[in-house]
Parts: C-alpha cells; sequence; structure tokens
C-alpha cells in the first residue's frame, strides 16, 4: 500500500528520479515568459543558485508584467496551465494529471452541521491592538495614524472607514463562506462566527483543529458545515472524524462544495511550510478554479504578504525614492561605512526607476523579497496572484490584499524574521499581532464583498491588471522603506537581538 502522505498533489520526478522543486519552479516561469517575450525566461534554467537568485528572474518577470498590460492575463493564464500540467496527483499508487484527478472524486464526502447557539445579533466589528479593543472614534483615529505614518495606503485606510460606517455590512447572512484552511491562525474564522455567516469550513481531519472550530462557534451565531469521510448515511459525526485534507481530497472537497449548489465566496488561507506550500496552493488552485467554472457567481479571496515584490503607482514610488535621495549627510556618511563593511549589500535603495506600462503610466517596483523565506513560498503566492488576476478577467469577483507582517507561529519560528520583527520599527516599519491583523483583514474581505466600488468588483475598471494585487494594501511601512528591505533585514535583526536582551 502507497505512502498516504506521498497521496495527492505532487512535484514531478526528475531525471534523477527525485521529486524536485526548481524545475517546476523553472517550467512555470517560463511559461508565464512566452506570451510576454517568447524565450524571455530562457535564463532561468540556467541559473546556477536558484535558491539565492531567484529573486531577481522573479523581479524581471514582473517588470515584463507592468510594461505589457494588454499580456498580464495571458500570462498569468500560461504560468497556471503550466503549473496544473506539471504537477500530477497521486492515489493509490496512481499518477495521473491533475485536471483528471479533479473530475474523479474517489470517496464522496458526507456532511456535519453545527449551529452556534451564541447571542445572534452581529457582534460589533473592533480591532484589538496591543490588549485593548479599539471601535468607533477610537478606531477611526487609530486608522488615521496608521495611514500618516504609511503602514498602510490611503486605499486600506479608506477601506476602513467605509468598513466603520457600514455596521450593516457586516451581518453576512446571506453569504455562503468556504475557509480552505479554516483553522488557519491568519484566517477570518473566528469573526465569521460571530457575523452570522454560513461557513463551509475546511481543515484537516485532526480531533484538535476541529475542537477549536468548535469552541469558536459555541458562542458565535454562524451556521457551520463540515466535511466527513466515511460515515454511512443517518450516522452522527463525532468531531474526531470530521475534515477532509486539502492535498489528498481536493477532488471530493471541490465536489462536495458543488454539490451545495450555492454561491460560494472561498477564501484560500491554508499555509504548510516549503514545498508543501505549493502543492496546498496548488490544491486550492484545483477546488477554486473548478468551483469557479461550475458557478460564474463564484468569489475568491486570498491574503497576501507584504515580504513580495509589486508594481506600485507612480506616486508611492516617488515617495520612496525621495525618502532616499532626502536622507540627511550624517545618515549618508555612516551608511557609505556600513556598507562599505558589508561590500554593498546593505542600505541599497528600494525604488531606482519607474518602469513605462503605456497607457496606463508608470509604476515603481518595491521589492520586499525575503531570501531567507525560499523559493517555494514566492512561487506559492505567484501562483495564488495569477489566479486572482484570471479569475476577475473571467468575471469574478476576487478579494486580494497585502495583509501586514504578523507574528504567527509559522513566520516567528525563523529566527532571522523573528529578530527583524523586533527591530522593524527602526525603519519605520510596524509588525502586527495575529489578532490585530485577523480583525483587519477579516473586515477588507466584508467590504469587498459589499461595497459595489471596491475593485475586487470585475466590473470596476482597472488602469493595469496588476492594480488588484496592490490595491488597499497594508503593507505595515515594508513598501515605504527607502532601502531594499532585504538590504536592511540583518541589521534590523541586530536590533532586534539587541531589543529581546
Amino acid at each position: 500500500m502507497d505512502n498516504p502522505q506521498l497521496n495527492g498533489v505532487q512535484f514531478p520526478y526528475d531525471g534523477s528520479g527525485r521529486r524536485s522543486t526548481a524545475p517546476t519552479h523553472h517550467r512555470v516561469l517560463e511559461a508565464a515568459w512566452q506570451p510576454l517575450q517568447p524565450g524571455g525566461g530562457a535564463a532561468i534554467a540556467q541559473e546556477p543558485d536558484w535558491r539565492r537568485a531567484y529573486p531577481q528572474h522573479l523581479r524581471a518577470l514582473l517588470e515584463a508584467h507592468v510594461a505589457a498590460p494588454e499580456r498580464v492575463v495571458a500570462s498569468c493564464s500560461a504560468g497556471l496551465d503550466e503549473a496544473w500540467r506539471r504537477m500530477p496527483f497521486l492515489h493509490a499508487g496512481v499518477e495521473g494529471p491533475l485536471a483528471e484527478a479533479m473530475l474523479q472524486p474517489v470517496a464522496p464526502l458526507r456532511t456535519v452541521t453545527l449551529q452556534g447557539r451564541g447571542d445572534g445579533a452581529v457582534a460589533p466589528w473592533f480591532v484589538p491592538l496591543k490588549g485593548q479593543p479599539l471601535a468607533g472614534s477610537a478606531l477611526a483615529r487609530q486608522i488615521d495614524r496608521w495611514e500618516q505614518r504609511g503602514i498602510c495606503e490611503p486605499s486600506h485606510a479608506e477601506a476602513l472607514r467605509a468598513c466603520l460606517a457600514h455596521p450593516e455590512w457586516f451581518d453576512l447572512s446571506d453569504r455562503h463562506i468556504v475557509l480552505l484552511g479554516a483553522a488557519s491562525e491568519a484566517g477570518p474564522l473566528a469573526w465569521l462566527m460571530r457575523w452570522r455567516a454560513h461557513v463551509a469550513a475546511v481543515d484537516l481531519p485532526k480531533p484538535t483543529v476541529h475542537r477549536r472550530i468548535a469552541r469558536l462557534l459555541k458562542e458565535g451565531n454562524a451556521r457551520v458545515t463540515m466535511p466527513v469521510a466515511g460515515l454511512a448515511a443517518g450516522d452522527t459525526a463525532e468531531l474526531e472524524h470530521t475534515g477532509a485534507d486539502l492535498l489528498t481530497q481536493a477532488p471530493e472537497i471541490a465536489a462536495w462544495l458543488a454539490a451545495m449548489g450555492l454561491p460560494l465566496d472561498i477564501g484560500n488561507v491554508a499555509y504548510l511550510d516549503g514545498e508543501r506550500h505549493v502543492r496546498v496552493t496548488m490544491a486550492m488552485d484545483a477546488i477554486a478554479a473548478m468551483l469557479c467554472r461550475h458557478d460564474r457567481r463564484t468569489s475568491l479571496a486570498y491574503l497576501a504578504t507584504p515580504t513580495d515584490l509589486y508594481a506600485v503607482p507612480e506616486n508611492l514610488a516617488e515617495a520612496v525614492r525621495q525618502g532616499y535621495d532626502g536622507r540627511g549627510l550624517l545618515r549618508r556618511v555612516a551608511q557609505v561605512v556600513v556598507r562599505a563593511g558589508t561590500r554593498g549589500r546593505s542600505f541599497q535603495p528600494h525604488v531606482e526607476a519607474l518602469v513605462d506600462a503605456g497607457t496606463a503610466g508608470r509604476r515603481g517596483i518595491v521589492d520586499a523579497l525575503v531570501v531567507e523565506q525560499g523559493p517555494n513560498y514566492a512561487i506559492a503566492k505567484r501562483l495564488q496572484q495569477w489566479r486572482a488576476i484570471v479569475a476577475r478577467a473571467a468575471g469574478h469577483a476576487v478579494s486580494v490584499h497585502v495583509a501586514p507582517s504578523t507574528t504567527t507561529a509559522s513566520v516567528v519560528k525563523n529566527p532571522l524574521l523573528a529578530a527583524g520583527f523586533r527591530g522593524a520599527r527602526a525603519f519605520g516599519c510596524e509588525v502586527f499581532e495575529p489578532a490585530t491583523t485577523n480583525a483587519i483583514m477579516a473586515a477588507m474581505w466584508v467590504h469587498d464583498l459589499r461595497n459595489p466600488a471596491a475593485v475586487a468588483r470585475p466590473e470596476v475598471p482597472l488602469a493595469h491588471p496588476l492594480d488588484l494585487i496592490c490595491a488597499a494594501a497594508n503593507h505595515g511601512g515594508l513598501w515605504r522603506v527607502p532601502y531594499l528591505p532585504r538590504s536592511v533585514l540583518p541589521l534590523a535583526a541586530m536590533v532586534g537581538m539587541v531589543r529581546r536582551r
């Protein structure tokens, strides 16, 4: 019998008989280049140090996207198509194309439904900040401070103010929300439980996971359905039997959701470490793509990370450039000394030039990629961004926003990132606690579901397809740092280590 851990979405074998990630990264990126410039990605496969050099190749592709807005959707589609072709699905020792597997679910999933027994009224939205719940005018003042300090973009602050002005938006009793990776630390589950939502919660079949979901629901007012495998009709599903594995049961999950026959809002929030992050992203993509084809009313939602590459508006890019050019004499001299000691690696300028996008104007590239997070993380985020762009172009509402750097367990277990977070304030950045980020980003999703003027709506025109990805961002100030973030991360980490002592 095959190892169940090896079932599901996989990387393909390479020439040496190993499941290797880099060749797939290369082929996917090369495919995305083809509609832009045939052969434009030829240097990718020849890169001798992919683990360290991947940021420069991702940047080159983004610059090509900026310069050719009319070909961005085709490029994203080509990259996704190649990922679907390259990554097989393994079941019971038989490996086949992911697309075929998604059409052939093996064991149907049944449903367990739980109803919250708490107060039936919609809980007012607030934002916990350093142990204090901010609401009303206090929250409005905090939003102003975040905007004034450059922690978030004005469009993000505007969206949060709209949420404050429309408390009725938070009654989600008319929405059917799917959470893929429901118990994720970065996800909005706790808030949805208080807003009368109908939630299809998909997470691993682990008792601890579903006991947490049950605890959140106990005091809430949502209605939660969860998939169950292996029970006969009429059986009562215990929490110990509830759940489904995105990696290995994507076909069954997609069929289970499609059978509901409802317009679904799908939140893609599952996260796994290393190469499994790409695999679970592909599993979520397979489910999302199938449900989008099944029902044009399907909407998608993603959380983007600030530690990535983005094409930002000209005014933001110019502000970053001015921040670098406007450094005082003493600071310049001190930084020259530090740069000399690090062979030019420290205090590099963040934005050096603007890219012409024709009638769409000019964009600057903010590059906050952290090499230590690795190419798998970056590729997974590319796939999510590409699906967001392609789905919106096909007429689906898509909510995707940059969420601030957050002290989730999956991030702070990296010692360098943890130390860098502690020292981030020295460079004008703010790192958020999970409870704060969850409250903010849950509200941003509600905003996109309710506000007809939100850029998530496909009928709202965009100057450039990439504007979807950076709209209404809360980057914690990282985008506005005048220095290339990874060129000062070691210094921020040093500050963080001192502060820890």
